[in-house]
């Protein structure tokens, strides 16, 4: 901002003479520093400055000592600059890394709901291969145990008709008188 009102408060260079010129161009300096805030070195209290200046020396009638008001004011100047640069840029910087902490808290925040929707999906696919596994384990112990079942009641008819087969043969034997040629084990 100080710039465009540097432009603005610049004065065109008219042939005058060389002290009515020095005086013009020592008052647009004096314009200038009121403007860039740095009035105190003329004696202005200014409300937005903070840290007090030195008392400004008296000029007095001579352009040496005009010159060394003019380069007084200059660093004044410049230095006012320089700290409101400074302010600037360690705000810029402050504003920048807590920016960048925000985005990386943000980038946290989304990986980990990301990684626990994975989780808690992973979870449900786990819950519910459990049950089908546990289902088809029922079902394989409910097939096992329908063919023992099978296989059992084969067993006892089985038994039943070797016996009705013995109890027969006994009978035929008995009825012909005749002794059973191959005895079963007992002998």
């Amino acid at each position: 901002m100080a710039r465009k009102r540097r432009s603005r408060l610049k004065l065109k260079p008219r042939r005058l003479h060389h002290r009515h010129w020095r005086l013009q161009k020592l008052d647009l300096k004096r314009k200038l520093f009121l403007h860039a805030g740095g009035g105190e070195a003329w004696g202005i209290k200014s409300s937005s400055s903070k840290a007090p200046e030195p008392e400004p020396k008296k000029i007095s009638g001579g352009s040496h000592d005009r010159d060394v008001a003019l380069a007084e004011v200059e660093k004044a100047k410049r230095l006012s600059f320089i700290k409101a640069w400074e302010d600037s840029e360690k705000t810029k910087a402050e504003n920048k890394s807590q920016k960048k902490l925000s985005a990386i808290v943000a980038w946290e925040n989304s990986k980990k709901a990301a990684l626990e929707a994975k989780l808690k999906k992973i979870e449900e696919q786990l819950e519910t291969k459990k049950a089908e596994y546990g289902e088809r384990m029922k079902n394989k112990v409910a097939l096992v145990h329908k063919e023992a079942e099978e296989k059992r009641a084969m067993v006892e008819a089985k038994r039943g008709e070797d016996v009705l087969k013995a109890e027969e043969m006994a009978a035929k034997y008995r009825a012909t008188g005749q002794t059973p040629k191959k005895l079963l084990g007992c002998f």
